[in-house]
């Protein structure tokens, strides 16, 4: 196809290809000109030198520079990779996120069998080389394991080993800051009698730096409170959340070896503790309240010496929101997102998340209703995780009831959130999870 651009040049616009945008244009007169002026001067030359192979080269040189930096139909770059975790048939579905609009597009060979059954956790070693996927096992008596993926310079996965944790119904997995330790968490730890011993466990799995690989000949494991649900690392500390008697479980991390020391146990006052997260100095923990269906609550804690937490101010979540189960803050550390399974408000879908801005002491405050207009942020049905992308262009929810993706474009601005343009819901694998992202480094 051609069209006369401004100057009178025809203009050729290649479509159905990389090119389908009409961004990248091709001044075909102005190439011809060119061609015919060095014909004109290099007489001894060949003169068989056409327009066409011209173009064919320039068009491959381009496309090869392209298809380095991960670009995409319509879009710019690979920025990152997401792998989104589904129950329905235990498959991890891949995608690339596309860094001029957000949007998904699978990997090759997506999806790919999770190496075990009912996969609900997933993390993702620092510099993106390794995926470790938490399959919980399920009520028949399959038994829980952690299945390790290599990851391909395109976001691809590769199968390697499976193996399982000192403790019974794993239900959390977390890396340590430096990407040298894997920690499994368990609602039932090696001693469980389920009459003195009531605890669950997380096990220490050392991690060959070369092949991620655990040695599971030093494994260790370490008790820690009540029907354990979630926990959360830092470079010194992990804070288990118990979900059996509303405490946190703190213990200090030897950085050195891995190793977890005991910290008294934090009180919290909930009625319905269902997450806990960081945001710098600060954890939050979700309460979803003893009412069912009801917006809940969310608590700031902030971290001190021997990881101690000092609980502050409850902080209502939004009147239309309801059952909060995570908070994410912002790498800037200005605002706090919380995900809310499901809404009474039928003005914004299913489910929703609020926005707070972050004050003094960590506290939590209502996005200003002068700037953000809409909040709380509709999303897919049933979200039960969500994360930003490594540029903090983009947050992303796993929604389970709708089996999509919902994509978001993040204001540094104002914490609001915006639809992406071309479009924000992406379907994925049957009865999502969790999901996780990571860096591109070709990008």
């Amino acid at each position: 196809m051609e069209r006369r651009n401004k100057v009178g040049l025809r203009v050729a616009y290649t479509r159905g290809t990389f090119y389908n945008c009409e961004r990248i244009v091709i001044p075909t007169e102005l190439l011809a000109a060119r061609a015919s002026a060095y014909a004109f001067r290099s007489r001894g030359l060949r003169k068989r030198m056409t327009l066409s192979s011209i173009g064919r080269i320039a068009m491959a040189l381009v496309v090869s520079v392209a298809m380095g930096l991960g670009m995409t139909s319509c879009g710019g770059g690979t920025i990152g990779f997401m792998w989104v975790l589904g129950t329905q048939y235990n498959k991890i579905g891949g995608f690339k996120i596309d860094d001029r609009t957000g949007s998904l597009s699978g990997t090759d060979g997506s999806p790919y069998a999770s190496g075990g059954t009912n996969p609900v956790m997933l993390t993702v070693q620092s510099g993106g080389r390794y995926l470790y996927v938490l399959n919980a096992g399920d009520a028949t008596g399959t038994t829980g394991n952690i299945s390790l993926f290599s990851v391909g310079g395109d976001g691809t996965l590769s199968y390697q080993i499976s193996f399982t944790s000192q403790g019974t119904f794993p239900v959390w997995i977390s890396l340590d800051t430096t990407g040298s330790y894997l920690y499994v968490l368990s609602q039932r730890s090696p001693a469980y009698d389920g009459v003195k011993d009531l605890n669950g466990s997380i096990t220490l799995f050392p991690l060959d730096p070369n092949t991620g690989t655990p040695n599971t000949a030093q494994a260790a494991s370490f008790e820690v409170g009540m029907s354990p649900t979630q926990m959360r690392v830092t470079a010194s500390c992990i804070y288990t959340l118990d979900s059996g008697d509303q405490t946190i479980f703190p213990s200090s991390l030897n950085a050195s070896t891995g190793q977890l020391t005991a910290n008294p146990t934090v009180a919290l006052n909930t009625a319905n503790a269902t997450s806990v997260n960081i945001g710098g100095s600060y954890v939050y923990v979700t309460d979803a309240g003893s009412t069912a269906g009801g917006a809940g609550s969310i608590l700031p804690l902030t971290q001190g010496s021997n990881c101690s937490l000092s609980p502050g101010t409850s902080v209502a979540n939004l009147p239309t929101a309801s059952n909060p189960v995570q908070t994410l803050s912002t790498a800037d550390g200005k605002y706090v997102y919380v995900l809310n399974h499901s809404t009474v408000n039928t003005n914004y879908g299913n489910s929703s998340i609020s926005g707070f801005q972050i004050t003094s002491n960590g506290q939590l405050e209502q996005l200003p209703a002068t700037t953000v207009t809409v909040n709380p942020f509709g999303v897919g049905s049933g979200p039960v995780c969500m994360a930003i992308d490594p540029t903090n262009q983009y947050l992303y929810t796993s929604d389970q009831f709708s089996s999509t993706v919902t994509g978001k474009r993040l204001s540094t601005a104002d914490g609001s959130l915006q639809d992406l343009s071309r479009g924000s819901t992406f379907a994925t694998v049957g009865t999502p999870t969790c999901l996780a992202i990571s860096r591109n480094t070709a990008y």
